[in-house]
Order: structure tokens, then C-alpha cells, then sequence
């Protein structure tokens, strides 16, 4: 009897030790992903955090610096309230998303050469290639656009006429770049549905690439107009990304984990010296980069409703600044006395800090809102 209890004992010890080491070793992939990820985040916001001061430095050399000239809204008017509360920034360094997109894409494309000969796996849900190609060329394209927009103020192209461009024309831009991404999308890489939560997944078939237009064209402008106050875009960007980067869990993609990990890691190095007060501003060579891959992102990996959520301050931006350009435009009066909203919020009186901060946690709480209902 002793014997038997003893034997059943230590089959059920032995049957415990061997769940135990299935479990481990279906852990260990994911763990290893996990060290991975974390590991490139890290050395990306060294290096980052490394280059900034002699990018700051080269910056004030070049005195590529923000001017005090007179603004202008999209139908050519002057905006005072706008110069009145931004004259302080005149003399701040900008362009700070172009080491950015230098670091991400350089170590990006560094990458995958060093995973494969440590032998590492790599997990992806689309072709390698094309999915790598909508990421640089989104990345890169949008980012060269909000350089040259960068330069042309810089160097006063803007007033002068030469080699400048209209809004219309920078919006024509726009759409080829977000036309060519669509159509490697759609085509290229077969995203052709939509999951909508409580619904399920719906086929769009074609009509996925003006929806892809659409997405990539608004959250690249949404973007850009938040780019106003100092650390507010990037405050807002960097819980997006955190957002995007738990739910790229749920698929498996190493390159999207990879680069947001890259990006996440260089965009907190930013930040610290884009605080108020600011020593370097992102510029539209940032803003229209980063709006523009965040929909890349949110669409490769299928929660474009998530992140329409998770990055709501981007909407409440730009819906601000259109529903304003459509009451100047057909009703002929102004809806706000300033727009977009941050800037209506320091008209009425809010601490520029204040109003980046309320919004980081606002942000913080659609993001946790965005992430409930796409795992619901």
C-alpha cells in the first residue's frame, strides 16, 4: 500500500515537473521576444540621447533655427492671436524629428543583418520585404516632405515664391505618397479588411485603398497641427505607440514590434530635451513622418478603430482646425477664436505645461480605453 501511495506520488511529482517545463519552453519564445524588443528600445534611446547634443549644436551652427515671421492660416489670412502667443519659441533649434528618422531607419535597417546571424526567428504576418518597403518608404517619403517644408521656411523660400508650395499643392503630395502606400497595402501585402469591434471583420476589397488614403492623409496632418506647444505631440505620440506596441503583441509581427520598439526608444530621448522649455522642436519633418507611419502602423496591424481611439487628441485636433477653415469658408466667420484646440486653450488662459501634460494624460486614458475595446 506504501508503495502504491508512493509511486502515485511520484508520478504525480514527475507529471508537475514536466508541465512545468512545457511551460517554460512555451514561455521562452515570448520572453525572448519580449528581452529582444525591451533590449532594442533601450540602445535605441542611447543613441538617440548620445547624438541629440551635437545635433543641437550642428543645428545652432547652421542657425537653423525657428523665425519670428507672421503666420498665416490655410486661405492666406494673418493670425495674430497665434504670433502673439508663439513669439517665445522664436530662436528654438527645429528639425529634431530628422535625427529621429536618421536613427530609427539607420538601426532598422541594421536589424534584421545582425537577427539573422545570431539566428534569431523572425515572425511575420505579410512578406518581409513588403512590409519593410511600406515602412521606409512611409517613413522616409513623408519625413523628406516635412524636411523641405523644414528648409523652405528656413531659408524664406516661402516669401520670395521660389520653390515654394501652396497648401493644395503640399496636399496633392500627400495624396500620391499616401496613393503609392495604399496600393502596396492592398495590393502588395493584401490588407483588403476592416475589423471593426462588436461587428466583426468587414471586406473592403479596392475601397480598402481610399480608406487607407484617407487614414494615412488625416493622421499626417493631425499630427502636424499638434505640433504646436512644446513636448505636446510627442507627449501624445509616445502613449499611441505604446498602445500600438501591446497590441502588436497580439499578432506577432516581429519587424512592426522591432521599429515601434526603436521608435518608442528615440522619441523618449527626444522628449526629455523637447520639454517646456523646449531646446529642440520636432519640426514638420517629424510631425509629418510620424502621423503618417502611426496609420501605416495602425492599418498593418488591423486596428485602424483602435487607433482612431487611442490617438483621440489627434483627432480632437484636426477636427477642431477643419470644422474652423469650413465655418471661415462657407459660413465666413470664425467657429473659434482660435484654432486648433491647445491653441484655444492657451487663448483662454492655460499654462503651455499645464495644457501638455492634461493632455498626455488624456491621452494616456484613450489609450487604455482604445486597448479595452479592441480586446473585448
Amino acid at each position: 500500500m506504501n508503495n502504491s501511495i508512493r509511486a502515485c506520488a511520484a508520478w504525480e511529482q514527475k507529471s508537475f515537473e514536466s508541465a512545468v517545463e512545457l511551460s517554460s519552453a512555451l514561455r521562452y519564445p515570448e520572453r525572448t521576444r519580449m528581452v529582444m524588443a525591451l533590449g532594442v528600445l533601450l540602445f535605441s534611446f542611447i543613441v538617440t540621447g548620445v547624438s541629440i547634443v551635437p545635433f543641437i549644436d550642428l543645428l545652432y551652427s547652421l542657425r537653423f533655427q525657428r523665425k519670428n515671421e507672421k503666420s498665416k492660416d490655410a486661405f492666406g489670412s494673418k493670425t495674430p492671436i497665434f504670433d502673439k502667443l508663439h513669439k517665445n519659441k522664436t530662436g528654438t533649434p527645429i528639425g529634431g524629428g530628422l535625427l529621429l528618422m536618421v536613427v530609427v531607419s539607420v538601426m532598422f535597417a541594421l536589424i534584421f543583418p545582425v537577427l539573422r546571424l545570431l539566428g534569431v526567428p523572425i515572425t511575420v504576418v505579410y512578406p518581409l520585404q513588403g512590409e519593410l518597403n511600406v515602412l521606409f518608404f512611409t517613413f522616409i517619403s513623408f519625413g523628406l516632405l516635412g524636411l523641405y517644408d523644414d528648409t523652405k521656411k528656413f531659408f524664406g523660400f516661402e516669401k520670395t515664391g521660389f520653390f515654394g508650395l501652396r497648401m493644395s499643392q503640399k496636399l496633392l503630395i500627400q495624396c500620391i505618397l499616401a496613393l503609392i502606400i495604399s496600393l502596396q497595402l492592398v495590393f502588395g501585402l493584401g490588407i483588403t479588411m476592416l475589423n471593426l469591434p462588436f461587428v466583426g471583420v468587414i471586406q473592403l476589397g479596392w475601397l480598402m485603398v481610399p480608406f487607407s488614403m484617407f487614414v494615412i492623409i488625416a493622421f499626417t496632418n493631425a499630427m502636424n497641427i499638434t505640433d504646436g506647444l512644446d513636448g505636446l505631440a510627442g507627449s501624445v505620440l509616445l502613449v499611441c505607440l505604446f498602445g500600438l506596441w501591446i497590441l502588436s503583441a497580439s499578432i506577432v509581427d516581429t519587424p512592426i514590434a522591432l521599429f515601434l520598439a526603436l521608435w518608442i526608444g528615440s522619441l523618449i530621448a527626444f522628449l526629455y530635451f523637447n520639454i517646456f522649455p523646449a531646446r529642440l522642436m520636432m519640426g514638420d519633418v517629424g510631425s509629418l513622418s510620424f502621423g503618417a507611419t502611426l496609420a501605416v502602423v495602425g492599418l498593418l496591424l488591423g486596428k485602424v478603430i483602435a487607433l482612431v481611439v487611442i490617438g483621440g487628441i489627434f483627432i480632437l485636433e484636426i477636427s477642431s482646425s477643419l470644422a474652423q477653415l469650413l465655418s471661415k469658408r462657407f459660413l465666413k466667420r470664425k467657429l473659434f477664436p482660435v484654432a486648433p484646440f491647445h491653441i484655444w486653450l492657451q487663448y483662454i488662459g492655460w499654462p503651455e505645461p499645464k495644457i501638455v501634460q492634461r493632455a498626455f494624460l488624456t491621452g494616456l486614458v484613450l489609450t487604455l480605453f482604445g486597448l479595452w475595446i479592441d480586446l473585448m
